[in-house]
């Protein structure tokens, strides 16, 4: 059976430039929802790529033009360490953009907790508050993304065991390769998005990027398996990612 795929790949000079973009998308499908469902429900990203869009959302002129009291916000992965910790996924959102817009819901994964019951923890409260029957998956608005070099999304590693479930909805991850428990979404849960916006940046990204963006290769990396059936793949990189050594 065929599936078409809603696909967009977005090129930009730099992450200030990528951010841009986003933010203007982000507007425009928050603007949709809340005319739609009166809610704009978003899972934030972690990592060091996302810090820009961040940032530029925190601006007053743009924190002015998004009605934070109808968005919900939560994590698509966390890794299990204390939330002020670095590390944490949460802590970069809260001190680059949620401490500075007047959000009132945002939901994090509690990484200092066992992941196994944190997992289970996070599973319930999506459930609860999308209203889920059993079997069913939530339907995010939005969720944005990554990629590794090694092709990974949220905490889903290539040959690790979250990558195949297709039952739960979160679940606890000990990566081999960091030697670290993770927190992550699992697929069917990015592929029921309505949108799934991923950002890349650099060029060391850009063999998994044009592996990932190749549709008719069998889908290996996790990354590729992220084709959402009922909403929209959008790809913003920067140069370095999409050239490479070339640029």
């Amino acid at each position: 059976m065929s599936r078409s795929i809603h696909l967009a790949l977005h090129i930009h000079k730099d992450p200030a430039a990528m951010a841009e973009r986003v933010a203007h998308h982000l507007t425009q499908i928050c603007e949709e929802a809340i005319a739609e469902r009166g809610v704009f429900t978003i899972a934030l990203s972690g990592g060091t790529t996302p810090i820009p869009l961040f940032r530029l959302l925190a601006e007053s002129d743009w924190a002015d033009r998004l009605p934070w009291e109808k968005i919900v916000v939560y994590w698509g992965d966390e890794c299990c360490v204390h939330p002020d910790d670095p590390r944490s996924n949460y802590a970069i959102a809260r001190s680059e953009l949620l401490s500075h817009v007047p959000i009132t819901r945002y939901y994090r994964m509690k990484g200092e907790c066992n992941p196994v019951e944190s997992a289970l923890a996070y599973e319930n409260l999506i459930k609860e508050h999308f209203n889920l029957k059993e079997g069913e998956f939530p339907r995010f608005d939005c969720i944005l993304l990554g990629i590794g070099e090694d092709g990974h999304t949220a905490s889903l590693y290539p040959g690790e065991h979250a990558v195949r479930e297709k039952e739960r909805i979160v679940i606890d991850q000990y990566v081999r390769s960091n030697k670290a428990d993770r927190l992550t979404l699992t697929l069917p849960v990015l592929n029921n998005a309505r949108s799934c916006i991923f950002m890349v940046t650099g060029k060391e990204k850009h063999h998994a990027l044009t592996r990932t963006l190749n549709l008719l290769e069998k889908p290996e990396l996790p990354a590729q398996k992220v084709r959402p059936t009922r909403g929209e793949l959008l790809w913003v990189v920067d140069e370095g990612a999409a050239l490479g050594d070339n640029e």
